[in-house]
């Protein structure tokens, strides 16, 4: 992230790396406290309360869950479109898995409030802004409510969803990054030089919006 060596890269990744630090923490905090009170280490058999609503907040701080959403665009934002691309797919991948294999012992009720208020408040907020970085940010925050939201009821569906989130989100930052597209302002513009790209890019952020 601050291989530009811009104040802002590098306070994208000052705050990138604090809040994934933190998270971790909190995520052996909570199997240290399951620990204390059952004598079970092991992390997918959570059983005390305390330790399963500690475990929900830090996979929720990881994925940028609102109200943990802060951190995500700010990181996105001061990074370049290729980082971005990675920060928005592969390096959601182990709090995904985490997620996956821990979601019979999260907190039910938890889980559905942050996921509700993520797909709410990422469509929400993404509407005022003008750096796509930005939207494609409070996009992934609000794809994240829906894959969160189905993991109770149906794990493996959760995992296609975030697969197809993947692939479509991959599409569209390869295609910005091929036409170096930063703002709604050159999108608009951009159609000039590369149509067949840009027709292409439309049907794919319509495919994103699941229409």
């Amino acid at each position: 992230i601050s291989k530009s060596h811009h104040p802002r890269a590098v306070e994208a990744a000052t705050k990138y790396f604090l809040t994934q630090a933190a998270a971790s923490a909190l995520v052996l905090f909570s199997s240290m406290t399951n620990a204390w009170q059952t004598g079970q280490w092991d992390i997918t058999q959570l059983t005390h309360p305390t330790s399963c609503l500690i475990l929900t907040s830090a996979l929720a701080i990881k994925l940028g869950l609102v109200p943990f959403h802060f951190w995500f665009p700010e990181v996105l934002q001061g990074s370049p479109l290729t980082t971005g691309l990675l920060l928005s797919t592969i390096m959601k991948l182990p709090p995904i898995a985490l997620l996956y294999m821990t979601s019979p012992s999260l907190n039910p009720t938890l889980l559905t409030t942050l996921a509700i208020l993520s797909t709410a408040l990422g469509g929400w907020m993404g509407l005022n802004q003008t750096q796509i970085r930005k939207i494609l940010a409070f996009s992934s925050i609000s794809h994240l409510g829906w894959m969160v939201i189905i993991i109770a009821y149906s794990p493996k569906l959760t995992l296609l969803n975030f697969y197809l989130y993947a692939m479509m989100t991959t599409t569209v930052f390869l295609t910005l990054s091929t036409t170096k597209t930063l703002k709604l302002s050159t999108l608009m513009t951009a159609w000039t030089k590369t149509p067949p790209l840009n027709a292409m890019l439309l049907l794919t952020l319509l495919s994103l919006a699941g229409l």
